[in-house]
């Protein structure tokens, strides 16, 4: 079994996945509670799944763009399982896992996270010739500078909150195509996903070396 941890922003999120698929999968606002709530919820969810410890052959983590307090937990979390448990540790960015969901849309797809003070991190995906591709750096910037970016009809996903996805709206109508906050949202089911075929290739992380994906300007 896969353990999935994604302690990214203020949104957190597990998972447990294996070749049947996907078995457990939670989402939550954490705010700024990573260190106090993450691990609770692991044991929770092993628990509901009746799992031991032993159980888990992999652990993946998200590895940012995001916070920088809960990167850091959650990196931590899932090196110390990983070396406790003797077992692969498998990082994803973040932005790739948000994006994933959408991953067989013909058009362009932006994935957006919040990075506070009213500053967005960003990435553009699309299908080309078929192959699933980021086609950009990941991105820190403004709102005004994502709307100035979107030069033909792209969809969405990801932290979109109220005030943004209006100004969209207003200020990018037909090139930007908003989804349901449902739909748009970054789920640890994706994540799982995305580690667990890196598992099945036999691609492997190093713990020591692996270190979160942090952006400290445009």
């Amino acid at each position: 079994m896969l353990l999935a941890i994604d302690t990214a922003t203020r949104v957190a999120g597990l998972a447990l996945y294996n070749q049947d698929g996907l078995h457990s999968e939670e989402l939550w606002h954490t705010g700024d509670n990573h260190t106090v709530e993450l691990m609770p919820y692991v044991v929770r969810a092993c628990e509901q799944q009746r799992l031991p410890p032993s159980a888990l052959k992999v652990v993946a983590v998200s590895l940012g763009p995001g916070s920088f307090t809960g990167l850091r937990v959650g990196l931590a979390a899932a090196k110390g399982l990983a070396l406790a448990l003797q077992i692969p540790l498998l990082g994803v960015p973040t932005l790739d896992a948000t994006a994933y969901a959408h991953s067989r849309e013909t058009l362009p797809v932006c994935a957006v996270l919040q990075a506070g003070r009213g500053r967005l991190v960003v990435a553009w995906y699309q299908n080309v010739d078929g192959e699933w591709q980021r086609r950009s750096d990941y991105v820190l910037l403004g709102p005004a500078d994502l709307i100035a970016r979107l030069q033909e009809p792209t969809l969405l996903c990801g932290e979109i909150d109220t005030a943004l996805a209006e100004a969209l709206r207003a200020e990018a109508p037909g090139r930007a195509i908003l989804l349901s906050p449902a739909f748009g949202v970054r789920r640890a089911g994706y994540l799982a996903e995305l580690a667990w075929n890196r598992f099945v290739a036999g691609e492997r992380d190093d713990p020591v070396t692996l270190n979160p994906i942090y952006l400290q300007s445009v």
